[in-house]
């Protein structure tokens, strides 16, 4: 599994990136998937983790969706290339 860094890790890692892609979701389609996320965690005693992992790999955080969710963000996740 792929290790989860901030923006200021990929900075000095790897540069100022090139492009971006960010990821939206409706209101509703978003609390959804934080529900599934919470119900994932809570049914194995969590220890699980409270993120889902896509198929060309990137993290959304139930902390991420929070963020998108109260205004602070306004993408779920970002995709730094």
């Amino acid at each position: 599994m792929s290790e989860r860094i901030n923006l200021q890790s990929v900075l000095r890692k790897y540069g100022v990136p090139l492009a971006s892609l960010g990821v939206v979701s409706s209101h509703e389609d978003c609390l959804k998937l934080r529900e599934r996320l919470m119900a994932i965690q809570d049914l194995s005693q969590r220890k699980e983790q409270d993120y889902l992992e896509v198929d060309c790999t990137f993290y959304i955080a139930v902390h991420d969706i929070d963020r998108f969710l109260a205004g602070e963000s306004p993408y779920i996740a970002y995709i730094y290339i």
